[in-house]
């Protein structure tokens, strides 16, 4: 181009200068939109932020109360729940309890048609006064034959003193060797008197507790009675008095008649009544809580089925008479403490039948029963009886 006679230097000059400038506007026209767009996010992000803060107030705002209201429903709900429950477990205690009776009842009935014991006729609406259990044992034979000829009705009579109300019965268990030569022998005596009740148990001192329990679960299956009595085979019974007796009292609930005492806890190993558990009386020298004395007692018809039912669980202490009271520990039971249960032999009960106080039953404190029964129990029926024609001119 110089050659040719053109000069580029101010052309070049410009053109610089304009591109310069150019570069400028440019960088800053794009600073000028940069900021515009970032300002755009910013404030949208505001925008947002707050549309969410205040979404989430007026979320708790509107969820908190209608939730309070909610678990005051869910609350109430919940308690009627729990009512409805109690009540659902109640009903279905008492109907187990009830078919427990029934079930009781078939298998004592079914037992006692199979042993060949007298019992009343299923579905029989009989009602007893009571039942009186005379506890005996295989070697007892020659005291039960003075019972026998002395204050417990046999024959006839005693089928007539049942249609009184008065079921009277020897009450005895089986042997360790089933169907030995013990048991066909109370089978033989049964056969002749028909005055047994047999239980399903096994016999033996230390299982008095065990006899005891079985007895009155096995009566109140099979005979239904306002009371239940348990007597020792070496204690004399007038059977009229003892009748009069409970029928004061056969209008109270859970009724407990017997001597009532507190004798001490023997812990002392090898001694008569030793109590094995004596620990859980306390410490040593401490008396049992208040019982009947083991010779005679009688207790109400719900106690009886109380027993029948909760027999699983009832503790059995080493005495008998304890293990009966303590059934009862913690029960609303009555506690009847009648001395004419447990007067002395003669001249005692003599002296008490000469002056109009006929007693219920004697015997001696020091054998816990009649001393010799087997030769005295005549002499004592005798002196201390409430008389022949007293038990049937009696209205029960």
């Amino acid at each position: 181009m110089k050659n040719k006679g053109f000069d580029l230097a101010p052309k070049n000059i410009v053109s610089r200068k304009l591109t310069l400038l150019l570069c400028i506007g440019c960088f800053c026209a794009g600073m000028i939109f940069t900021s515009r767009m970032s300002a755009v996010p910013e404030e949208q992000g505001v925008f947002r932020r707050a549309t969410m803060e205040d979404g989430r107030q007026n979320l708790i705002k509107g969820d908190c109360g209608p939730r309070k209201k909610d678990g005051e429903n869910d609350s109430k709900s919940l308690i009627g729940e729990v009512s409805k429950t109690r009540h659902a477990v109640q009903t279905l205690d008492k109907t187990i309890s009830n078919l427990e009776m029934e079930l009781a009842a078939a298998r004592a009935t079914q037992e006692s048609m199979m042993e060949g014991s007298p019992v009343s006729e299923p579905g029989s609406k009989r009602k007893y006064l009571m039942v009186v259990g005379i506890n005996t044992a295989f070697s007892s034979r020659k005291r039960r034959d003075s019972v026998r000829a002395t204050w417990m009705p046999q024959g006839e009579k005693r089928r007539i003193l049942e249609e009184k109300g008065i079921i009277m019965r020897f009450v005895i268990g089986h042997s360790a060797t089933a169907g030995g030569i013990l048991d066909k022998a109370i089978e033989a005596e049964d056969q002749k008197h028909g005055d047994f009740l047999r239980l399903e148990h096994v016999e033996g001192y230390l299982e008095l507790s065990a006899k005891t329990k079985i007895y009155f679960a096995t009566a109140v299956a099979l005979w239904d009675a306002e009371f239940y009595v348990k007597v020792d085979d070496d204690v004399h019974v007038n059977i009229a008095t003892l009748g009069t007796t409970l029928i004061r009292h056969r209008s109270k609930p859970r009724v407990y008649i017997g001597c009532m005492k507190s004798g001490p806890v023997l812990a002392q190993k090898g001694v008569r009544y030793h109590e094995p558990e004596h620990w859980k009386f306390g410490d040593d020298g401490n008396k049992y809580f208040r019982h009947a004395t083991g010779q005679l007692y009688a207790i109400s018809k719900d106690l009886a089925t109380y027993i029948s039912i909760n027999q699983h669980v009832l503790h059995k202490y080493a005495n008998e008479d304890v293990s009966l009271g303590s059934w009862f520990i913690g029960l609303d039971v009555e506690h009847i403490d009648d001395r004419r249960l447990c007067c002395g032999t003669p001249p005692d009960c003599e002296w008490k039948a000469q002056a109009g106080n006929v007693c219920v039953a004697s015997f001696d404190w020091t054998c816990s029963g009649i001393c010799k029964s087997v030769e005295r129990m005549k002499k004592i029926h005798r002196r201390c009886g409430e008389g022949e024609n007293a038990l049937w001119s009696a209205s029960f």
